[in-house]
Parts: structure tokens; C-alpha cells; sequence
């Protein structure tokens, strides 16, 4: 079995021995972490495997799309932005090709129908915030805005990114350290320090089975498909997401689709900050805004994906996935597997990190539902 470092609370050793078999049976020849808060107090420091510690910071990809959704909530929150309130209100460009009604609380709802470009985009592009959103302003949506809904995979932070530019004269990127990462100390970030780097551990492409491989023989993208438009399939040079994550160019932009490098540690007390006090501090969010964050827009089958979920406002709810969490738990996951959320009514926040890619990992990897299940009810019998 694979050596485990770290520590628990007392209360808390079955979740060390279900991260222990985890990081043997799931996580092999590439490491991972796990990090959780309850009631503001750390109590499970975890990791395991090759060339992971503690400390390393990983590409977490879209678990960024959390931290937009928090730095929104909070401008939500001052009354700076109105859900309501048309796009094109703030970002006039944005209301060609039929956009002009979308409002934020629809993009946010992944509803705006603005998914890529249709010719691809590079990976200098994918880094740059800026140069997405003067890409896409133009563009006609894939379909009626607000009339379905759609991963907007990596893109969605470059439009909302906008929107707040246009209103604050501020980069989300900027608020979010100022509000969110300095005051907390984080350690997650959206632009990584250079200083920083030598801690950073590269993202490892999957080891798939032979019947994960016959899989993706059987079943290629469409290139003529939403999924190939929303994530970048059409792209030449082609596309590749585990270079993205290891793009120094990315790591120092930090793009808000999925561009976010950090530790657990990071991403649990980030959530910590969420779902209640946090050193003295009440809760980030009012539970009003929280439970219209955390509240089902988008539900059913997914135009880009072909599968049912849901999205709320820029987060995941998450109750339907883990059945132990509240209605009001809310997170985002990462391509490689890695999962992080909120969940006021216990207290609990969680952040499980991998450094090589899950096959199919991108809603968070399964051995999730194993963690949370034993943090879960950890955190209930010590209540």
C-alpha cells in the first residue's frame, strides 16, 4: 500500500485509511491530496504517492470556476452587479449576433450558448482572458440564448471576467486576491507567483485501461459537435488539455475557466471561508446569496456533453452527486478528478486533489464518493 503522510483529527483516522487505499488503488504512479475543514478547524491534512507533498501545487483546472463564482457572489453581494441585468449592459460589444437579452444570472447558468470558436483557439489564446472574451463578443451563440444549456468548458471565466472588468475597472483576478486569497493566506492561486514555482508538480496524463482505450476508439468527438466547439477540438495545433495545465503561460495568467494552481489545503480553506467562520470571520457569503448561488438553473440533458446535470450560478450544487451534503453545498471539480466544495449545513469543507488525470474524472473522479462518504460521517459523529 502506498505511504500516507499527514495528519488527522481524532475522529477522523477512517478517513485516512479510505485515502490511504485510494491513492494505492486510484491515484497510482502520480499522487494526490486531501484537505478538509470542519467548522473552521483543519482536520484531515493527507497525501500519498510519487512526487506529491503536502505543499506541491498542483493545476486544478476548473476548480477555478469556483473562485469566479465566489468573487461574483460577493459583487452580487455589495449590489456592483445585478443577476438580471443584461451582458450587454456592462460589455456592449457582447450583444451582437442575437446576445443582446442574455443576462449575467444566464451566463452564469452556462445558458449563454457562447462555447468556443468555431476556427479553435490557441493555448496563448486559452491563457489570456482578454484575448477570449474579444474573440467571442462577436459571435453568434450556439443556440438561442437562455433556451438550453451547455459546459461552457473554457471560456465561461473569460466572459464573466469581462463582465466584472467592465463594471469594477477591476480584473476578477485581482478582487479575488484582494477579498479571497491574501486576507485567508490561500494557498491557491490565479496566477501563480514565479517564486512559487519550483513547488508546482506537472499534471500527468491518464494511464487507461485496454477497455478505457477500446472506449475512446469507439466513441471520438464529432468534430462537427457542440462538445468539439466548447472544448476546442477543432484547434491546429490540436488541443491538449495536459499541456494546458502545464503551460507556464497559463500558470502565470491564471485563466478563470481553468486556470487555477493551488494545493488542497488551499481550495478546502478557500470553501472553509464559505460555509462558515474562518478565523474569526463570519462566512464570506450571506445565506441568501449563498442558497441563490447554490440554487438549480440549469438542470437536464447538457447540449455540449449529452449528459444530465446541473449547474447553479457559476458553482456545481453538489447534493445530487453526494448525498450526505445539504441543498445549499456548492463547489466545482477539475479535469484530472480533483473535487472542492462548501457545505454550511455540516460545516464541511473539502478538497481533494490528483496530479494524474482520472479517465472520465472531469465532474470529479469516483473515488470522491468513497472520500466524501467517510469525511461525511466522520463529521457527524464527531457533532
Amino acid at each position: 500500500m502506498t505511504d500516507v503522510h499527514g495528519t488527522v483529527e481524532p475522529g477522523f483516522e477512517s478517513v485516512r485509511e479510505e485515502f490511504a487505499m485510494v491513492v494505492t488503488d486510484e491515484a497510482r504512479d502520480g499522487g494526490a491530496q486531501l484537505a478538509v475543514h470542519h467548522r473552521g478547524r483543519l482536520v484531515v491534512d493527507l497525501w500519498g504517492g510519487d512526487g506529491v507533498e503536502g505543499d506541491s501545487l498542483l493545476a486544478l483546472y476548473s476548480s477555478s470556476k469556483g473562485a469566479m463564482a465566489l468573487v461574483t457572489a460577493l459583487l452580487v453581494q455589495d449590489g456592483t452587479l445585478g443577476l438580471d441585468r443584461e451582458v450587454a449592459s456592462w460589455w456592449p460589444e457582447f450583444a451582437a449576433g442575437g446576445k443582446e437579452a442574455l443576462t449575467l444570472r444566464q451566463l452564469l447558468a452556462h445558458r449563454s450558448g457562447v462555447i468556443g470558436a468555431e476556427e479553435g483557439l490557441t493555448l496563448d489564446e486559452l491563457a489570456d482572458d482578454r484575448l477570449i472574451a474579444a474573440r467571442l463578443a462577436g459571435r453568434r451563440p450556439a443556440w438561442e440564448p437562455g433556451a438550453g444549456h451547455g459546459y461552457h468548458a473554457l471560456v465561461i471565466g473569460a466572459l464573466v471576467g469581462e463582465v466584472v472588468l467592465r463594471a469594477t475597472g477591476r480584473t476578477l483576478r485581482d478582487l479575488f486576491e484582494e477579498r479571497v486569497r491574501a486576507p485567508y493566506a490561500l494557498d491557491y492561486y490565479l496566477g501563480l507567483p514565479e517564486a512559487l514555482e519550483p513547488r508546482f508538480r506537472t499534471a500527468l496524463p491518464a494511464l487507461l485501461t485496454p477497455a478505457e482505450q477500446a472506449f475512446l476508439a469507439e466513441h471520438p468527438i464529432d468534430p462537427d459537435s457542440l462538445a468539439a466547439l466548447a472544448f476546442n477540438v477543432r484547434a491546429d495545433p490540436s488541443f491538449d488539455i495536459v499541456a494546458y495545465g502545464n503551460s507556464r503561460r497559463v500558470r502565470e495568467l491564471g485563466p478563470l475557466s481553468g486556470g487555477g494552481v493551488g494545493s488542497a489545503r488551499g481550495l478546502s480553506r478557500m470553501y472553509a471561508a464559505v460555509a462558515g467562520e474562518l478565523d474569526g470571520r463570519g462566512p464570506l457569503l450571506k445565506p441568501d446569496v449563498l442558497a441563490e448561488f447554490a440554487r438549480v438553473h440549469s438542470s437536464g440533458t447538457d447540449l455540449v456533453t449529452g449528459n444530465d446535470n446541473a449547474f447553479g450560478l457559476g458553482f456545481v450544487p453538489l447534493a445530487a452527486r453526494y448525498p450526505e451534503l445539504g441543498p445549499t453545498a456548492v463547489g466545482h471539480s477539475g479535469a484530472p478528478g480533483s473535487q472542492a466544495f462548501a457545505d454550511p449545513a455540516s460545516g464541511l469543507a473539502y478538497s481533494y486533489t490528483r496530479r494524474r488525470f482520472a479517465f472520465a474524472g472531469g465532474p470529479g473522479a469516483p473515488e470522491n464518493a468513497r472520500l466524501v462518504t467517510a469525511v461525511a460521517t466522520a463529521a457527524a459523529t464527531r457533532d
